[in-house]
């Protein structure tokens, strides 16, 4: 049986650091599911559908790694696409409280999926994609962060608005 991973978040939009993980997800599991949340709680700088596109372009050369938006529970998603795993970033021991509450009542709504954290590389510790809108939103370069397709489309909405 092929194992499978799903790798949730908003991805508003993918940064490096996302692909990054991902990379490294993929070379642990057959196949990798990149779940971009619709999260309705936020209010997101792109639509899912956008979203979804962008992830797709920056991780279209890893193989084993497929994109899909969702709008449901986390568990009941990954219980869809056969996932035994949850892969979840770690920046900081600021980011571990969030994500241990999560990885609890994952375990409590689905006792057979484990979580897995991974850290990122170095250069990608301090990125999110808040810093990443706020400093392409103030005219700074945000090619270093993500793809360059990410990068144009970006520069795109920030004309419109």
């Amino acid at each position: 049986m092929p194992s499978i991973a799903v790798y949730p978040g908003t991805f508003d939009p993918i940064t490096n650091g996302h692909t990054d993980l991902i990379r490294r997800a993929a070379k642990l599991f057959d196949r990798v599911v990149l779940g971009v949340a619709a999260n309705p709680g936020k209010t997101p700088f792109f639509s899912l559908e956008e979203r979804v596109a962008m992830a797709r372009n920056a991780l279209r050369n890893v193989k084993n790694v497929e994109v899909c938006g969702f709008d449901n529970l986390l568990v009941n998603f990954a219980r869809e696409h056969g996932a035994v795993a949850v892969v979840r970033g770690l920046r900081a021991v600021s980011d571990f409280e969030f994500e241990f509450q999560l990885a609890g009542m994952n375990r409590k709504l689905d006792p057979n999926l484990e979580s897995l954290f991974l850290t990122p590389a170095e250069e990608y510790a301090v990125l999110s994609s808040n810093m990443v809108r706020e400093v392409a939103s103030l005219g700074g370069d945000v090619s270093a962060f993500v793809d360059p397709a990410v990068a144009a489309a970006l520069r795109d909405r920030l004309r419109q608005h």
